[in-house]
C-alpha cells in the first residue's frame, strides 16, 4: 500500500511553509488542501481538534498537527533520504533551539 499523504494549509503559513519545505526535501508526494482560515473544513476540524489551525500532515488517516512536530515526523518517517537535522545531538538541539525562538519572536496571523 502506497502511504497517502495530504497536508492541510494555507500558502501565506509561515508554519506550513515549514512542513512544505521539510516534505519537498524527503521528496515526499503528498496531496495540498488549501484551507479558508475563516470557514474551516470540517476535515480540519477533525484532524485538530485542539487547536483547529493548520498545518496538519494527515498520513494515512493520522494527523500529526504543529509544524515543528510535522517536520521532525517527516525526518523520522522517511529515513531513506538526507536528515533534516543534525545529526550531532547538541548541533541538533541548537537547531531545534532556533526554532523555538522564531516562534515566540513572529507575530502569527494565524490567530483565527
Amino acid at each position: 500500500m502506497a502511504d497517502e499523504v495530504i497536508l492541510l494549509d494555507f500558502w501565506a503559513s509561515m508554519f506550513g511553509m515549514r512542513a512544505r519545505v521539510a516534505l519537498a526535501e524527503k521528496g515526499v508526494k503528498y496531496e495540498y488542501r488549501e484551507e479558508d482560515l475563516r470557514n474551516k473544513s470540517p476535515l480540519l476540524l477533525q484532524m485538530n481538534p485542539v487547536h483547529k489551525k493548520i498545518p496538519v500532515l494527515i498520513h494515512n488517516g493520522k494527523p500529526v498537527c504543529e509544524s515543528l512536530i510535522i517536520v521532525q515526523y517527516v525526518d523520522e518517517v522517511w529515513r531513506d533520504k538526507d536528515p533534516l537535522l543534525p545529526s550531532d545531538p547538541y548541533l541538533r538541539a541548537r537547531s531545534r533551539f532556533w526554532a523555538d525562538f522564531i516562534d515566540k519572536k513572529v507575530i502569527s496571523l494565524e490567530t483565527f
